[in-house]
């Protein structure tokens, strides 16, 4: 199950809580970017060197990378690997280039991309979600939403709009749950 959705949208939001209700398994992506003072090693990402980071790629290890605003971004092949022979249900939160290369390894893949209610609540969510951002970055997030959203709409099943949390939650577990086990 992939989850994908523009900067500030709410998609983590919305796939912690999916996780608490549902048992499933989210895999915690690996980054080189760098990890503020509110994050734990292992917990929101695996915070890598852009050395590691490479090493790893040579050694196949990623289900799938991106490059997004100068930083690597990927999910660990053996994390999933472990939690699929497990019987679980694998989340992975990411972006829509790894969406891609997931959609082309697992054409089965049930895929869900969460939208904002319009652009001018996606700026304010990126504004307030106090990461520090200069204009210029917070533009260039903005411009990559919109092409995300165009993307998303070539290779996404799903859509769900977050104008409402509690509803997008819902919406997101009632997919889910519709597609467990195909």
């Amino acid at each position: 199950m992939v989850i994908s959705g523009p900067s500030g949208v709410g998609k983590s939001t919305i796939t912690k809580e999916v996780v608490r209700r549902t048992g499933a398994f989210l895999s915690v992506s690996a980054t080189t970017r760098p990890r503020s003072e509110k994050e734990e090693d292992g917990k929101e990402y695996w915070f890598l060197t852009r050395d590691e980071f490479e090493q790893r790629l040579r050694g196949e290890e990623f289900l799938e990378y991106a490059e997004v605003f100068g930083h690597y971004y990927g999910t660990l092949r053996k994390e999933v690997d472990r939690a699929l022979a497990e019987g679980k249900t694998a989340l992975l939160e990411i972006d829509v280039q790894g969406g891609r290369q997931i959609r082309r390894m697992y054409p089965k893949a049930v895929m869900i991309f969460i939208l904002p209610p319009d652009q001018t609540t996606l700026a304010g969510r990126m504004k307030n979600r106090g990461r520090g951002e200069d204009e210029t970055t917070a533009r260039r997030r903005l411009e990559e939403a919109s092409r995300e959203t165009a993307e998303a709409m070539k290779y996404y099943n799903n859509m769900v709009i977050n104008d409402n949390l509690e509803q997008a939650i819902r919406e997101v577990i009632d997919i889910i749950q519709s597609n467990a086990g195909e």
